[in-house]
Parts: C-alpha cells; sequence; structure tokens
C-alpha cells in the first residue's frame, strides 16, 4: 500500500512576502502568524510580509519564518492534506515536522528555533566558518577531500549535509573548507560553490551552540507524536518523545543525512512526498533520487493557495 511522507524545508527556503497569500485567505494561518509574533515579542509577520531581506536572512530571523510559514500550511490545509505515514524535516525542518505531529508546540517551538539561530549564529565568529555545496563526486570523495584540507590546514573541514546523491554540503573553517575544494578539484571534482552562509552549520564547529541549546532543549515538553519522525542525525525512524528531543540536540553539531533518510523512506513504501512551506528543494530531491532507484514517486510542494490545484 502507497504511504505518504511530510517534508519540510529547512534554511535557504525564506523569501520576503513567504506565507501572505495564505494569511490573507486563512484565518487558522493568521492565527499562527499572530502567535508567533506573541511568542517571539515582536513582529516576525512584518519581516516576513515586508522584509528588508537583509533581516529576514539573519539566522534568528530565518528559522522562526521557516516554522511559522510550515506550520500555516498545515493547519490550514490540514483537512485537504493526505495524511501521513511519516514526517522528516531538513535541519530546522525537523522542529516544523514535530509541531506538525503533536510532539511539540508551535509557541514553545518557534521561540526555540529563535534561540537556536542565536546560538549558532555567535558560536563561531562572521568570516572564520564557511560553506561549500560539492556537486557531482562520491560522500567518499567528498569525506577524503574534507580530510585532506583538514590535514593541509590543521583545522576542521567535514561534510554536513548529504542531501542527495552527488549533492554534498561541507561545513569548517574557512581555510580547510577552501582547501578541501582544492583537493576535490584534484580528485576530479568539477562543480563546487561556495555558500552565502553566516555560519558552518552542522560541523564540529556548531559544539557551542549545541552546548548552549541543550538545556532550552531539555526544559521543553515532548509528547507522543501522531506519526513517526525521521530524524535527521540518525535516519532512523522515531517516536519516542525522549529520542526525539536528543536527535534535536545531537543534529546540531552533526550532518544532516537526508539522503539516508529519503532511502529509508522509500525502502518504507512512501511514493508521495508533501513538501509543506516555502521552496521546493525537499520535493526536488525526493523525485530526483526515486528515479536513480527506478522508484515512481508523487511529489508536491504546497506553500500557498496557488499550490491546492496538485492536491486534486
Amino acid at each position: 500500500m502507497s504511504k505518504v511522507a511530510w517534508l519540510f524545508p529547512g534554511q535557504g527556503s525564506q523569501a520576503v512576502g513567504m506565507g501572505m497569500a495564505l494569511a490573507e485567505g486563512e484565518p487558522v494561518a493568521r492565527a499562527v502568524l499572530e502567535d508567533a509574533d506573541a511568542a517571539l515579542g515582536f513582529p516576525l509577520s512584518k519581516l516576513m510580509a515586508e522584509g528588508p531581506e537583509e533581516q529576514l536572512k539573519l539566522t534568528e530571523h530565518t528559522q522562526p519564518a521557516i516554522l511559522t510559514h510550515s506550520t500555516m500550511v498545515v493547519r490550514a490545509y490540514m483537512d485537504r492534506l493526505p495524511k501521513p505515514d511519516f514526517v522528516a524535516g531538513h535541519s530546522l525542518g525537523e522542529y516544523s515536522a514535530l509541531v506538525a505531529i503533536g510532539a511539540l508546540s508551535f509557541h514553545e517551538a518557534v521561540q526555540t528555533v529563535r534561540e537556536r539561530g542565536r546560538a549558532m549564529q555567535v558560536a563561531v565568529p562572521v568570516g572564520v566558518g564557511a560553506m561549500a555545496a560539492v556537486l557531482g563526486m562520491s560522500a567518499e570523495d567528498v569525506q577524503a577531500a574534507c580530510e585532506e584540507g583538514s590535514r593541509a590546514t590543521g583545522k576542521i573541514a567535514v561534510p554536513a549535509n548529504f542531501n542527495g546523491p552527488g549533492q554534498i554540503v561541507i561545513a569548517g573553517h574557512a581555510e580547510a573548507v577552501y582547501a578541501a575544494l582544492e583537493a576535490a578539484k584534484a580528485r576530479g571534482g568539477r562543480k563546487m560553490m561556495k555558500l552565502p552562509v553566516s555560519a558552518p552549520f552542522h560541523s564540529p564547529l556548531m559544539e557551542a551552540a549545541q552546548a548552549a541549546m541543550a538545556p532550552v532543549l531539555g526544559a521543553l515538553a515532548f509528547r507522543a507524536p501522531k506519526c513517526p519522525l525521521v530524524n535527521n542525525v540518525d535516519a532512523a525512524v522515531v517516536s519516542d518523545p525522549e529520542a526525539l528531543r536528543d536527535g534535536l540536540v545531537r543534529q546540531i553539531p552533526g550532518a544532516v543525512r537526508w539522503e539516508a533518510t529519503m532511502a529509508l523512506l522509500l525502502k518504507e513504501g512512501v511514493t508521495t512526498f508533501l513538501e509543506l512551506g516555502p521552496g521546493k528543494v525537499l520535493s526536488g530531491l525526493a523525485k530526483r533520487q526515486a528515479k536513480e532507484l527506478g522508484i515512481e514517486v508523487v511529489t508536491m510542494a504546497i506553500a500557498g493557495p496557488e499550490d491546492l490545484g496538485q492536491l486534486g
């Protein structure tokens, strides 16, 4: 029997105007925006609607904005969306997934991801860290290039996001990341790009952020979810509330194992993937990975009323 997975995007999918068409037509979605403003003590809704873009791009604003938009979609269209057998979220998106399945309250989650954004930003001074995408290389070759970059500089470069076959992001100290890119070129790598991010997320340089967030996450009330989550850090099916909490703590310096997450969902028989919130990155990755495995899937990206036609 065909199964359904809800996917929730992470940082990078934000845009000025996000969620506004949804808020205009759906009182439930407007209520989510109002809850976000009240929980945060500043008008996130105005920043999402009007920008400026540079402010929206700040990690402490981006994270609550994306969580808010995803929650707006879920609550506005709950009766129209096929019920999930599993959920998964990319990095920050794991919080959106947990709100969607009732494991976390939105009010607490939006406060928490703002703190997460702040903690991640202050963990490493601007300019010290870097991230870069390496395309078309195996995980083994990327790992080897990172090790070469680390040896050459005495600093840290590691794979941070395994996004899909041949789509890997590396992170760490800027010098080591750039040395790793040179090592990747020497190994035949041809497609790579530095990413415009403000910190080396999902690398050991985020251990200070993990230490800051552990007590914050420890104080949250986690509840039994309505369906299982496939978490980032292990790419494992998780339902126990304490295991859900532990996954959020460990994912801060840990790599996002998205390719393994998708492989697990496909193996479990998921053939319908709905990306809920801004952007279409995850639905695109799902389609490509399924195609490489010869599996036919239906993918949809639902951000607002303009996307409802896909639901039939």
